[in-house]
């Protein structure tokens, strides 16, 4: 099977899965359960998003600027900083440490 091919069918089986969706129904999507479910589950993806892109490097785990950069997003994102703010000065912070050399 070709790259093409795997994604192709890929894509058809997530319009199913997206089409099934349509099919449940709406009192079982209103009951807490399911939706404090929604909920965890988002948070959980994300978190796990940011902890691959903060310390992978391919199959590696690497410690370098990143680190700094998002605990620094993550103070100010704690003080009610504007997202803007919050993305310049992690880049800022990442940028520094790799100029000065303290971090990969």
């Amino acid at each position: 099977m070709t790259l093409w091919n795997a994604v192709l069918v890929a894509s058809i089986i997530c319009v199913a899965l997206k089409t099934l969706g349509y099919l449940v129904p709406q009192r079982f999507l209103e009951a807490p359960r399911p939706a404090r479910i929604a909920d965890l589950l988002t948070v959980a993806l994300l978190a796990a998003l940011v902890a691959v892109q903060t310390l992978g490097a391919g199959q590696a785990i690497v410690v370098d600027a990143r680190i700094p950069a998002l605990l620094v997003a993550a103070g100010l994102l704690l003080l009610r900083a504007p997202f803007l703010v919050v993305v310049v000065a992690a880049a800022l912070v990442a940028g520094l440490l790799r100029l000065w050399g303290l971090a990969a």
